[in-house]
Parts: C-alpha cells; sequence; structure tokens
C-alpha cells in the first residue's frame, strides 16, 4: 500500500496538528499518522497554554504584562535552551499564537486566580503559573483552555478539529517504523498501519488504557501491552513526502531504560504522557543523521499549592537542612529535591496547618483535592515539639517556626497514588531555530517534545504547550515551502 503527499507528519497532539494546519494553508496535502488514536500527552495535560506581552485576556482582566517583561522572566528559565533572538520572538509572537489558537476554536478566559495554585479551579482561566511573583512586573500568564476538570482533553479536540478542516488526512493507528532517505534527502516514511476489527480493538484499548497508565499504570500497562500485541498484525504502508517530513511524535519519558541512560538520578517518578512518550520520533531523526541534545534535562514535580497556606512552609532535607523556597513552581523545587537525594519535607506549623484545611474546598480542583487530602493525612506527621516530629518523619532536627505542634509533610520524589510525582522529559532532536528543520538533515523537521526548544532547559506550566504551538506552526509553514522532489 502506498500514499502520497507534499507533507507527512508523525505524531498527532498540539505540535503535529499545529504543522499539519500551517501546511495545509499554505498550500501543501499533508497526512499526519498517529500510532495510537491521536492526542498524545496534550489530551492528558492540563490544557494550559503560557503567554503573554497583552493577550486579550490579560487586557479583558485588566492585568499589566509586555513582551520586556514577559521575555526578561523567561530569559531566566530558558536559560541557554534557545537563543535570545528566538525567544524574543516567541514572546513578540506569544499574544498574536494565542489569538490564532482561538481562530482554530480553542476557547479562553480572562478569569484570574486570586491565590497561588498549580492550577486554577473551574472558576478561573488566568493564574500565575510559574514562579513569576518571584521577579519583576509579574503577571499572570498561564492561559488555561476553558473546559471542566482538566483542559488539555478540550484543548486538542479543537485542534483536531481545525485539523480536519483544514483538508488533512488522519491516520490512526498507523506506526512510523523508518525515514526514507534518498540522496540525503528524507522523502518517505515507512509505516505498518492497522485495518479493520484490529483498528478499531487498538483504538479502544489505547483509549481506555490512557487514565489508568498515568494514576494506575499497572491496568495501563496491561491494556497498552494488548495494544501492541496487536501491532503484529499491521500492514506495510508506505507514505511518500514530496515536500518533507515534520516529528512530533513527542519525549521520551516512557522509555525508562533511556531516561535511565540519560538521566538516572530521575527515578520513581511518574511518567506524565503515553506509551507513544518512547523516543521513537527521536530515534527516527537519529537514524537519519540527526542528533540530539539536553537529553538529560526531566521536568520533575513537587507542587506545594494548593492550598495556599503551605508555600509559608519551609523545604527540608533528610539532614533538616532548609533549602529551596515554598514559593516557587513545582518543578523548581522538584529539581532541588532530585539533588538532594529525592528525600524532602514540609514543615509547618499550627497555625499555617489549619488555614491550609479550611482552605481545601475553595482552592482545589477536584483531582487535587484527594491529593492533599493524602498530605495533610498519611503524608504527614505531627507532633508538639519539632524534636518528636522530626523522629516521627526519620529525619534531623530542622529549626522550627511559628507555633507548635509542628508538622512534617512529606514531599520525597517517589511513586505513590496518593501523592504522584509527574516527570516529562525535555530534551529532543536539535533543530533550525529560524525553520524547526534537523540540523543536517534535508527534508526533516521537529518540534514539540521531539525536539530540543523554548521548555527544554525547565519547565513552567503551559510552558510545553505554548512550545508545541511555536514549534509545530514555524515546522508547518517552512516545509511547506520546501521545493517539491
Amino acid at each position: 500500500m502506498e500514499v502520497t503527499a507534499d507533507v507527512v507528519v508523525i505524531g498527532f497532539g498540539a505540535a503535529g496538528a499545529c504543522a499539519a494546519v500551517e501546511a495545509a494553508a499554505a498550500g501543501a496535502s499533508v497526512v499526519v499518522l498517529d500510532r495510537f488514536g491521536g492526542g498524545g500527552a496534550t489530551a492528558l495535560s492540563g490544557g494550559v497554554v503560557y503567554a503573554g506581552g497583552g493577550t486579550r485576556q490579560q487586557v479583558e482582566a485588566g492585568v499589566t504584562d509586555s513582551v520586556d517583561a514577559m521575555f526578561s522572566y523567561l530569559r531566566h528559565e530558558v536559560r541557554d535552551a534557545v537563543s535570545s533572538e528566538t525567544l524574543r520572538r516567541f514572546c513578540e509572537d506569544s499574544a498574536k499564537m494565542l489569538a490564532w489558537l482561538e481562530d482554530q476554536g480553542v476557547p479562553f478566559d480572562a478569569r484570574v486566580s486570586p491565590f497561588k495554585t498549580s492550577y486554577p479551579t473551574d472558576d478561573y482561566y488566568l493564574y500565575l503559573s510559574g514562579s513569576e511573583d518571584a521577579w519583576p512586573d509579574p503577571a499572570p500568564r498561564g492561559h488555561r483552555t476553558r473546559a471542566k476538570g482538566t483542559s488539555g482533553k478540550a484543548f486538542f479536540t479543537r485542534l483536531a478539529e481545525a485539523t480536519r478542516r483544514a483538508g488533512v488526512r488522519i491516520m490512526p493507528q498507523t506506526r512510523a517504523v523508518e525515514l526514507v532517505v534518498t540522496d540525503g534527502r528524507v522523502t518517505g516514511v515507512r509505516c505498518r498501519t492497522l485495518t479493520g476489527p484490529a483498528r478499531a480493538l487498538h483504538g479502544a484499548l489505547s483509549k481506555a488504557g490512557a487514565k489508568p497508565w498515568l494514576y494506575y499504570p499497572p491496568l495501563g500497562k496491561r491494556l497498552f501491552g494488548l495494544a501492541a500485541w496487536l501491532e503484529r498484525f499491521g500492514r506495510p504502508l508506505m507514505i511518500n513526502a514530496g515536500q518533507g517530513v515534520v516529528i512530533a511524535a513527542g519525549g521520551f519519558i516512557a522509555d525508562r531504560a533511556l531516561v535511565h541512560e540519560n538521566a538516572p538520578a530521575y527515578r520513581g517518578g511518574l511518567a506524565l504522557g503515553t506509551p507513544g512518550d518512547d523516543g521513537g520520533g527521536i530515534r527516527l531523526g537519529i537514524a537519519a543523521g540527526g542528533r540530539t541534545a539536553r537529553m538529560d534535562k526531566i521536568s520533575v514535580w513537587r507542587f506545594i499549592t494548593p492550598p495556599s497556606a503551605l508555600q509559608r512552609g519551609v523545604l527540608v532535607d533528610s539532614a533538616g537542612q532548609r533549602f529551596g523556597d515554598a514559593t516557587r513552581y513545582g518543578a523548581a523545587n522538584g529539581g532541588a529535591i532530585v539533588e538532594r537525594g529525592g528525600k524532602a519535607w514540609l514543615l509547618i506549623d499550627d497555625e499555617i496547618l489549619q488555614v491550609a484545611r479550611a482552605q481545601v474546598r475553595t482552592q482545589t480542583a477536584p483531582f487535587q483535592r484527594w491529593q492533599v487530602r493524602y498530605l495533610l493525612g498519611r503524608g504527614m506527621v505531627t507532633a508538639p515539639t519539632i524534636e518528636e516530629a522530626a523522629a516521627k518523619a526519620g529525619i534531623a532536627v530542622p529549626e522550627p517556626f511559628g507555633t507548635p505542634p509542628y508538622s512534617l509533610i512529606n514531599v520525597s520524589v517517589r511513586a505513590g497514588f496518593g501523592y504522584p510525582c509527574p516527570m516529562l522529559t525535555l530534551g529532543g532532536l536539535v533543530v533550525d531555530e529560524d525553520t524547526g528543520q534537523v540540523q543536517g538533515v534535508a527534508g526533516l523537521y521537529a518540534a514539540g517534545r521531539s525536539a530540543v526548544g523554548v521548555c527544554s532547559e525547565s519547565y513552567v506550566s503551559g510552558l510545553a504547550l505554548a512550545d508545541c504551538v511555536f514549534s509545530g506552526r514555524r515546522a508547518g509553514q517552512h516545509v511547506a515551502k520546501e521545493a517539491r522532489c
């Protein structure tokens, strides 16, 4: 079986959808293939896009923000993951990027969260999604897609609809096996695709396994294992690419061996993504002559809030030494905890504990509520003296503050249903920052977590999706300009 298109996109998440829409808008015929049914980690995400510099929502909310303020803050977070010129362009185009998403049907809202949180409740859709309040001119830039619960599914659904409206051919249950290179240029993709009942069953299994993969891995692995078994019945398929191929197949957090090889200190956390985040797209790029960078960069999340009162606590390690800052973004604290062997506790006094308990009902979304109840229950020890509390926790005695009794909340990096520790990879294929072309490989582009991008040094909420949109659109626009083979 053989198919021909101008542009072939591998992976149908945010980056792949944006690449496909832009390539189609430029007049290219486009095929998007996905090993599963599409959505990837995007559909499982919170649907938050990091944007600023005067978005419509910021203006409506009365928020003062500027491109310079956004750039100044992100320069600290992004560091040298991308050049200053690329980061400046990312910031300058930010408000227009969000408007473009709205044009595709993705809804946003101007209601600002009045309290510090890792993810706002359904009452709010604009919030401080990083560590902005520790820097001059802070502004809420986390734009959550307007939808109930976690908003990633709604975000992707609207992008998928836009992709179909653009006339893109979508091929689910189709796995890329190899890139075809002709005279030093990528000209196609060899695949295996499921048809008939096998396709339907594979789709049902992968859909049913998505949430368990995150929240109850034994069941998720069982369901995806059955889906993987079905893939042996895939039929060979050759997709010719007249202008180029875009790899947008996610990161590699699902391949624990590859994670251990590149970042051995990061273990015990929850693989944030799908089984498709196994590095397959990155490997395709390497086999075609691409190179990788920042493969050791992992974002590990240890959020202290909500409830917001907990940010008044103090982080301590097993030696009882204070470190970090409980007001900082969860990934910043997560990285600091990993550096201390993955062990940490939040020290709070009685006043903080009482206020925190009172805030649970109004400041938490349902998925946060059970985590907070775990932290303030089984995950915490309390005693009349700091010495007794430390003994219960099994750590050295930290310096106390406030009023007794004292509590130590276990925020260590570890697997666990009560307080999961999500992790995602940030490195990938090295691309030209002006075009998204994989360096040294003609006809091949990469976007999203398959490529080095804006969030490849550190992560704040919304920056990965924003980079998927930014890099996906960039790749789609430029691959469509390639001369036809």
